[in-house]
């Protein structure tokens, strides 16, 4: 199921980007846009969109499909921004040169604009036929990547003098676990409501299992410079609570995301699938090093 959602979304994307290079876009412009989406990591806000679209009953929908690029697009963008020298400057993204630094600073400030600007154009031309359901979807998307809910108003608490860590996680990483649950229903033509504490709940567990991993990661395993949060002096569960307090938050947060799916025709393969991915993000592996 994974490889199959996988494929889907990178085709998916492939569509997006050569809207992009078919129109002229500027060259190093175009082949940044590229390097910054492909190839992706674990996609896993558009896999969890699919998923949730898949429980609804719409197991292969060019709807949630569409959905489901337009959010890896939103999260590709953050990371351009994110890594940018006025923020975190990160040498290298996913193992390879973050985008300023194969381009240019220049170049990456504008791809992510680009991107977030796609991730609009690419849903607009996919719900062309479906009026009804596109304006949830765009207002769905809008919310998670802007002000006051989404990843540029969790990305603007770095610029203040303090950032309360509630709501720092809510808006820099959950925003977008929220709009792939809720995109995931809307682009079936379910009521979205349900679904929203679940991405809530998602969007907290990965944020604390990124702040677990910052600690205990290597930069190869992480594929960016590891322990920069306290370099940084960003919020960190891990300052919070210590690395073992920061687990079991973890684990009680995967257990209250499983309680809070929906009932619906997937829901059983929601909860293996939330299981599956807690063990991805915390490996017992990784785990081990917390008592060494």
């Amino acid at each position: 199921m994974k490889n199959a959602s996988g494929s889907r979304i990178e085709q998916a994307l492939e569509v997006a980007v050569e809207s992009c290079e078919s129109l002229g876009c500027p060259p190093r412009l175009a082949a940044a846009i590229r390097y910054a989406v492909f190839p992706g990591g674990a996609r896993i806000r558009p896999r969890l969109c699919l998923a949730i679209a898949a429980g609804c009953g719409e197991a292969q929908s060019a709807l949630a499909e569409a959905t489901a690029a337009s959010i890896e697009l939103l999260h590709c963008a953050s990371l351009v921004h994110d890594d940018l020298p006025c923020f975190d400057d990160a040498e290298f993204r996913r193992n390879r040169p973050s985008v300023h630094r194969a381009f240019d600073e220049r170049i990456a400030l504008l791809v992510g604009d680009a991107l977030i600007v796609l991730a609009f154009q690419n849903v607009a031309r996919a719900y062309a036929q479906h009026p009804a359901r596109l304006q949830g979807v765009v207002l769905a998307l809008a919310r998670a990547a802007g002000a006051p809910g989404g990843i540029v108003a969790g990305q603007a608490w770095e610029c203040e003098e303090t950032t309360p860590l509630e709501e720092y996680r809510r808006l820099k990483t959950g925003a977008l676990f929220v709009a792939a649950t809720v995109g995931g229903a809307l682009s079936a033509g379910v009521d979205p409501t349900p679904w929203r504490e679940l991405g809530e709940r998602l969007g907290e567990a990965y944020q604390v299992a990124d702040d677990i991993r910052d600690v205990l990661g290597t930069d190869v395993e992480l594929g960016k410079p590891a322990h920069r949060d306290a370099e940084l002096l960003r919020p960190s569960c891990v300052n919070e609570l210590g690395v073992a307090g920061a687990v079991a938050h973890f684990e009680a947060l995967i257990r209250a995301a499983n309680e809070c799916i929906p009932d619906c025709p997937g829901a059983e393969f929601l909860r293996d699938l939330l299981d599956l991915e807690a063990q991805r993000l915390l490996p017992a592996a990784l785990l081990e090093r917390v008592a060494a």
